[in-house]
């Protein structure tokens, strides 16, 4: 699912400094070191690989964790289309590069961070396959309640103010499933923030204060959780 905030936004400074790994499928890698005790998966919103702006994150994910950091291509090369690259087709995508991935890599424990379509896709894998040890979504697809029950991995959620995907009510409703098992066998450890408007954390206009606040507290947001659920 996408939305028109999906298609503002702005461009973020700096140029990446990664590298496109042509054997794995031309996914970008930015490298954290060479310890292989966890790496991060980097799942795109629908401007997919060409923007920019994920390369940069992702670059600065990898020297913030110090771990690294792999952005598989969700739409192979082809121009993002919504109708032709749903999530679970983008899903399906990754979880084969993720497959090739680790027996290359062998890293001991994976995290998923995914921005808008990404966290689409991050939701569709977290609910279905067992790839992921920690995941974060930033403002999301959003979620149906199987996909909620069905997902095992440590969630959290940087989930915007004003946003069509996800209103105020269904955000209430995700907070209060979470909470009615804490105690229980099946409760999933989780972290639920809310900013500004949709898009702030992966194409923040920083002309708005309020966007680039938005902005910066949901990278951190990312880094402490998984420096916290999947520590280095």
């Amino acid at each position: 699912m996408s939305c028109p905030d999906c298609f503002r936004g702005a461009v973020l400074e700096g140029e990446p400094t990664g590298v496109i790994a042509q054997s794995l499928d031309g996914a970008y890698f930015a490298s954290g070191g060479a310890s292989n005790k966890r790496a991060i998966i980097f799942l795109t919103d629908i401007f997919g690989l060409p923007l920019k702006n994920s390369k940069i994150l992702a670059d600065s994910f990898a020297k913030h964790l110090g771990c690294d950091v792999w952005i598989p291509d969700l739409f192979a090369g082809a121009l993002p289309s919504l109708i032709r690259n749903r999530p679970p087709v983008a899903a399906a995508r990754t979880s084969s590069f993720v497959k090739k991935l680790q027996a290359e890599k062998k890293y001991e424990r994976l995290g998923a961070i995914g921005y808008c379509f990404g966290g689409g896709v991050a939701i569709h894998l977290g609910a279905t396959t067992d790839l992921f040890n920690s995941i974060v979504l930033a403002h999301p697809s959003p979620p149906s309640d199987a996909q909620l029950k069905a997902i095992k991995a440590p969630t959290a959620w940087a989930c915007a103010e004003d946003d069509m995907a996800i209103k105020q009510p269904r955000l209430n409703e995700i907070e209060a499933f979470y909470e009615s098992r804490k105690g229980k066998d099946d409760f999933v450890e989780y972290d639920i923030k809310v900013y500004k408007a949709h898009g702030f954390a992966a194409r923040p206009n920083f002309a708005h204060p309020d966007v680039k606040e938005g902005f910066e507290k949901a990278f951190q947001q990312a880094v402490n959780w998984f420096n916290k659920t999947i520590p280095a």
